[in-house]
């Protein structure tokens, strides 16, 4: 099993996660936080962490094709280990429906 960041995160990009992960497998985008699949341990702790609830177990329904943006986007991304601030305007945005779609366009090649 392993975590996987899941679109609440988009736009807001709460940092809380990273310091608790005992194993550096946070990935940060422009927009967002991803969970290398294969380096998370299934340790859980940064789950309670997220205040925007981005953070879910693959075995929860329908999470195949997060397991699959994070794997992808954990591939190119930096790690991230230290806490920053979440992105301007995260107050309005935290609780969004509909993120992927609105804010990440795989099928134009633009990651966030």
């Amino acid at each position: 099993m392993t975590y996987v960041v899941i679109d609440n995160c988009i736009a807001c990009k709460y940092t809380d996660c990273v310091e608790v992960c005992p194993v550096d497998c946070f990935y940060e985008g422009e927009n967002m936080l991803v969970i290398h699949p294969d380096e998370c341990i299934d340790c859980g702790v940064c789950e309670p962490e997220c205040p925007a609830d981005a953070i879910r177990p693959d075995t929860e329904p329908d999470m195949d094709a997060w397991v699959t943006f994070n794997r992808k986007y954990s591939e190119m991304w930096p790690v991230i280990v230290t806490k920053k601030d979440p992105l301007p305007g995260y107050e309005e945005r935290d609780g969004e429906t509909g993120k992927r779609e609105k804010y990440f366009s795989e099928a134009a090649g633009q990651g966030n």
